[in-house]
């Protein structure tokens, strides 16, 4: 009984730690505004809808990857998974959860959209170099 406890407190201690971390990812890219060129191609200017994730999240596999940012990317999209996971149940008894979580699936779209700017620059910068070699 003891054991299934410790594992219990472990185990939410932990997700309280990965929501944390992926909040303040998340709070890290609100910062940056989008490009005119990155609005164009995901439709996103400010605000942004939960529905716009996997969209944006198919426009950042077809970049090349950058090493800094995949565990980043990694983290954001199991969280997505996770307000998912919420939304389609503790959600629809609570509506202000429902309210919650579509803002969290919309701040991650949008974080999804920095980090497709920063990988457009990453291969803008490659192509400046093999340019110039």
């Amino acid at each position: 009984m003891m054991a299934a406890f410790i594992l219990v407190c472990s185990v939410v201690l932990l997700l309280q730690f990965f929501v944390s971390y992926c909040r303040s990812l998340i709070a890290a890219s609100a910062k940056q505004m989008l490009s005119p060129e990155v609005q164009d191609v995901t439709g996103i200017s400010r605000a942004a809808s939960g529905d716009d994730f996997a969209r944006v999240i198919q426009l950042l596999r077809l970049c090349p990857d950058r090493p800094e940012d995949r565990n980043s990317i990694q983290a954001i999209g199991a969280y997505f998974r996770l307000l998912n996971f919420l939304r389609s149940t503790l959600a629809r008894m609570v509506p202000s959860m429902h309210a919650w979580t579509e803002s969290e699936r919309g701040h991650c779209a949008y974080f999804a959209a920095v980090a497709l700017e920063r990988r457009i620059a990453f291969s803008r910068g490659m192509l400046a170099q093999q340019m110039e070699n």
